[in-house]
């Protein structure tokens, strides 16, 4: 018998590991990543290049190389292609995606707003603008995916968080500030887009700081110092 004939799969099925994965899939990654940096299983340099990883991922075999040396992959199954069907009852909705859209206008988002987990900006002959820096964040990640042709986007965020960009330009600019967070449970902004004629610009804001951190590390602090006590 031929064992790799036999090993294929019936209907020319792909692989699970080949099989496509949503955003939603490759959040749940990134919040496994999170808690191994919470707790020490992840420095911070390896938990920025594994969500970076993580981000761009297409396959649910490219996301389960980021966590297989994680316990918490063998725990639960982390990876799972998205398949539709109806909810169930108690189910927690995911957050919905927000879309902030410029054409031949202009857009903002800006004071004490909540950023979602994931912003999806187009610029096309307009101006948007993205200013995180009082903004309340419910999720230590959050992505902003744009898109400009012949348009301009202008990200802000606070000085105390991470900011990472991926992406490029065709006859365009796109240029993210990197930023690194002293505090590994600050947010992390990444900026992922193309400028097609036009502009992306991701940067911290002057004198801008997430209060909710300070507050936390604070808190923190005093925990300690009760403990020692």
């Amino acid at each position: 018998m031929d064992l790799q004939k036999h090993a294929q799969p019936q209907g020319g099925a792909a692989p699970a590991a080949d099989l496509r994965v949503s955003d939603a899939d490759r959040d749940r990654i990134a919040d496994l990543l999170r808690e191994a940096l919470a707790e020490g299983r992840l420095t911070a340099d390896e938990h920025a290049e594994r969500v970076e990883g993580v981000l761009t991922a297409k396959t649910a075999g490219e996301l389960e190389v980021f966590v297989r040396d994680l316990p918490a992959a063998h725990q639960r199954r982390a990876v799972h292609a998205s398949a539709p069907s109806r909810p169930t009852a108690g189910a927690i909705p995911t957050d919905p995606d927000e879309n902030v859209v410029a054409i031949f206008s202009s857009a903002t988002r800006k004071g004490r707003w909540r950023a979602g987990r994931r912003i999806h900006v187009y610029a096309v002959f307009g101006n948007v603008e993205i200013d995180l820096s009082e903004a309340l964040f419910d999720h230590q990640q959050v992505v902003i995916k744009a898109f400009s042709v012949f348009g301009n986007v202008e990200v802000r965020v606070p000085q105390n968080v991470s900011l990472r960009g991926m992406g490029g330009g065709v006859l365009g600019n796109f240029e993210v500030a990197s930023l690194d967070a002293e505090d590994p449970e600050a947010p992390v902004v990444y900026v992922d887009g193309w400028s097609v004629l036009g502009n992306i610009e991701a940067r911290p804001k002057r004198g801008k700081l997430v209060a909710d951190i300070l507050d936390r590390v604070q808190r923190s602090v005093d925990k300690r110092k009760g403990l020692d006590r």
